[in-house]
C-alpha cells in the first residue's frame, strides 16, 4: 500500500495545507479517505483529477467532506462527461448532506453511489476495510485498511475510546489525529492530544505513528511532537500535504 497525504489541517484549512484527505493505493486501485475543504486542489497536484476509484468519508463534518460537494461539478459537467457514479462509503446521512450543500434542489445520486457505513469488515477494491464508531459528536468511523499482509489505521476525528485501540492493534502505520495541546482544558469527547495519540500507539503496539489534523492556529507542532514522543518510542512524525509513505 501507498499513502499520499492530500490534506492534513485540522478543523479548517491551515496556511500550509487543506483539510483532511488521504489517498491510499494498492494494485492500481486508489481509495480516497475523506475529502476535506481545499483538498480537491491537492488531488490534482499529487494524483490527478479523476484518480479516485472509490471514496470513504469517515464523518460528515465540513473539514472531512466539503470537497466531495465541489467534485460533483467535475464528474457531472466535464466536456467528456458525465462520468459513471463513483462508489462512496459514508455515514447514512451523506446523500442528503452532500445534496443540501450542493444546493440545486436535486440529489447527487447521479455522481455518487452511496453505501452506508456500519461497524464491520468489508472489501473496497483490493483492500480489506474495517470500520468502527469512535468518540466524536457526530457519527464517525475510525478505519483500518489491510492489503498484502500490511495494515494502516486512521483515527479520523476522535477522543480516546476502546474502538480506536482495537482498530490500531499491531497496525504497521497509525495515522492519528492530534488536534489539541496537552495541559490545556480542552473540550471533552472531541479530539486527541499528542500525548493521547502516543499512548494509544504504545498500547496498540503500532509500527509507526503519523500525526495529523493538527490545528496550527490553536497550538504548537513542536509541543505536540514532544508530547507524543514522551508516550511513544517508535518512529514518529507530523505529516505534510504532499507527503507519501509506503506501508
Amino acid at each position: 500500500m501507498r499513502l499520499t497525504v492530500l490534506g492534513c489541517a485540522g478543523s479548517f484549512p491551515g496556511p500550509e495545507s487543506p483539510c483532511s484527505a488521504y489517498l491510499v493505493e494498492a494494485d492500481g486501485f486508489r481509495l480516497l479517505v475523506d475529502f476535506g475543504s481545499g483538498s480537491l486542489s491537492s488531488l490534482q497536484r499529487y494524483a490527478g483529477l479523476h484518480a479516485p476509484d472509490a471514496i470513504l468519508l469517515t464523518h460528515l463534518h465540513c473539514d472531512h467532506v466539503l470537497d466531495a460537494v465541489t467534485y460533483v461539478v467535475v464528474r457531472r459537467y466535464a466536456p467528456e462527461g458525465p462520468y459513471p457514479a463513483l462508489p462512496v462509503y459514508a455515514p447514512a446521512g451523506a446523500p442528503d448532506r452532500l445534496s443540501a450543500a450542493y444546493g440545486d434542489d436535486g440529489t447527487v445520486d447521479d455522481v455518487y453511489q452511496f453505501y452506508a457505513l456500519q461497524p464491520g469488515t468489508f472489501p473496497i477494491g483490493p483492500f480489506t476495510v474495517t470500520v468502527d464508531r469512535v468518540n466524536h459528536p457526530v457519527e464517525t468511523y475510525g478505519v483500518r485498511l489491510e492489503h498484502g499482509g500490511r495494515s494502516l489505521c486512521y483515527s479520523s476525528d476522535t477522543a480516546e475510546c476502546d474502538a480506536l485501540l482495537r482498530l490500531a492493534q499491531s497496525a504497521d502505520v497509525f495515522l492519528c489525529e492530534a488536534s489539541y495541546l496537552d495541559g490545556v482544558d480542552n473540550p471533552p469527547d472531541l479530539h486527541l492530544t499528542g500525548r493521547e495519540a502516543g499512548e494509544i500507539a504504545t498500547k496498540a503496539a503500532v509500527g509507526r505513528l503519523l500525526l495529523t489534523h493538527l490545528v496550527a492556529a490553536w497550538g504548537s507542532e513542536a509541543h505536540t511532537l514532544e508530547s507524543a514522543a514522551a508516550a511513544y518510542s517508535g518512529p514518529l512524525e507530523v505529516v505534510r500535504a504532499g507527503a507519501s509513505y509506503d506501508i
